[in-house]
């Protein structure tokens, strides 16, 4: 199994865009859709496997070596601190990583907001962002709307990610302060990529150059 590659995709939004970017470079296989029942789909001519898996899970399969490559959001590689390698940033499925507040609640500095609890779905991120200030604050860790932490008092604030902030807006809330900007990008295990390097290698230099057109 040794010459195969195997790539792990999100779920999710970035799931039809890599699909469609990686078909431009030839690396597909029959049946590779989001909604496939099949947990692996083989191109067999082609030495390719496919893993659909959900997105926290991709840094995961990567870095153990179920995967050789993956595509995930950066915010995604930030919170999960996996060993991988990052070959390529993608440039889509643009978005930030933001600390909100309710509009009628906004103090007067961030510094503030010490001491106060935060909802998010990445803590880890959050509690770098507010150490490297001198923030103390308390995490609570959410994996749904994550807005609904100060709508029904849970939190005083949220870290979460936002595209186009029309669901901030619904629920009266607003951005104080950007936290990071994420895309996509196409990661590697780290044997993989010197086992696998020319098929890798390759693969990084057909999608550069479909990126610049």
């Amino acid at each position: 199994m040794n010459d195969y590659i195997t790539v792990a995709l999100p779920k999710g939004k970035l799931f039809g865009l890599s699909t469609e970017l990686f078909k431009k470079v030839g690396w597909t296989a029959e049946g590779l859709h989001e909604k496939s029942r099949k947990l692996i789909i083989t191109n067999e001519d082609a030495k390719l496997k496919f893993i659909i898996t959900k997105t926290a899970d991709v840094p995961t399969y990567v870095e153990y070596g179920a995967a050789d490559l993956g595509i995930i959001g950066k915010d995604v590689i930030a919170e999960s601190g996996k060993d991988i390698f990052e070959l390529l940033d993608l440039g889509f499925g643009k978005c930030h990583l933001m600390m909100a507040v309710p509009k009628d609640k906004k103090r007067t500095k961030l510094e503030d907001y010490s001491h106060t609890r935060v909802a998010t779905k990445f803590p880890h991120i959050a509690e770098k962002f507010f150490s490297e200030r001198g923030m103390q604050m308390e995490y609570i860790k959410l994996n749904g709307s994550i807005e609904l932490g100060p709508i029904v008092n849970l939190s005083e604030s949220i870290v979460d990610i936002v595209e186009t902030g029309t669901t901030l807006r619904e629920n009266n809330l607003e951005e104080i302060v950007s936290i990071m900007d994420a895309t996509a990008r196409l990661i590697a295990n780290r044997v993989s990529y010197k086992l696998k390097f020319d098929r890798i290698n390759k693969l990084v230099a057909d999608l550069e150059k479909i990126l610049r057109e």
